[in-house]
């Protein structure tokens, strides 16, 4: 299976960049926005103002990665908690 990486503008703070991520990126970043109930630009500019790296790309993958990390994380922990209970 393979990704296509694409290439999208986006707004942060008040200029515009270009950012190359694979569908899959694209897709998770306006799930996570949605539930955030907030924008996919007011994201990125989130994950701007927060990233460690120096590539915003990047960034986005790291930031997506952890998002899902910790919803396993929270999802494992509550069944753990009712296998207890």
């Amino acid at each position: 299976m393979r990704s296509s990486v694409e290439k999208r503008s986006v707004v942060v703070g008040n200029h515009k960049t270009s950012v190359s991520l694979e569908d899959e990126f694209w897709t998770s970043l306006k799930e996570i926005a949605s539930a955030r109930q907030t924008s996919r630009s007011d994201l990125v500019a989130e994950i701007n103002r927060h990233r460690k790296s120096a590539n915003l790309s990047s960034a986005i993958r790291l930031f997506v990665l952890e998002y899902y990390q910790d919803r396993a994380r929270q999802a494992a922990a509550a069944l753990l908690h009712n296998a207890q209970a």
